[in-house]
C-alpha cells in the first residue's frame, strides 16, 4: 500500500459517522436502509459517507433491488492495518544519538 492510498483512507476515516459505519459493518453486510436506521441520518448523507468509504476501497457495495448492500473490503483493510502496524517509534537510544548535521 502506498502513502497516497493510506492518506485517502485516513481522510475517509476522519469523520465520526464513517467510523461508526465501519463499526456497524464489522458485523457483516448491511443494507443501506439498515445503516440509515442505526445511524439516524438522511439517505443523501449516508450516500455521501459511503462514497468516501468506497472511493478509498475500504467498503464495497452491491445493488440488490432498490438498495445498496455494503460490506467491508477485507483485502484493503488488511493492507491498511499492515501498513499502520509497520510504523514503529524510534528507540530512545536512537533519538539521543543526535542530528548528523551537528
Amino acid at each position: 500500500m502506498d502513502t497516497n492510498q493510506v492518506s485517502l483512507i485516513c481522510k475517509a476515516l476522519s469523520d465520526p459517522n464513517r467510523i461508526r459505519i465501519v463499526q456497524l459493518l464489522t458485523y457483516g453486510e448491511q443494507c443501506g436502509c439498515e445503516l440509515l436506521d442505526q445511524m439516524q441520518i438522511t439517505q443523501p448523507t449516508l450516500s455521501h459517507h459511503m462514497k468516501a468509504l468506497e472511493d478509498c476501497g475500504l467498503v464495497s457495495s452491491v445493488k440488490k433491488g432498490k438498495w445498496n448492500h455494503y460490506s467491508l473490503n477485507c483485502n484493503q483493510w488488511t493492507a491498511f492495518r499492515d501498513y499502520i502496524e509497520s510504523i514503529r517509534c524510534a528507540s530512545e537510544e536512537k533519538a539521543e544519538g543526535g542530528c548528523r548535521c551537528s
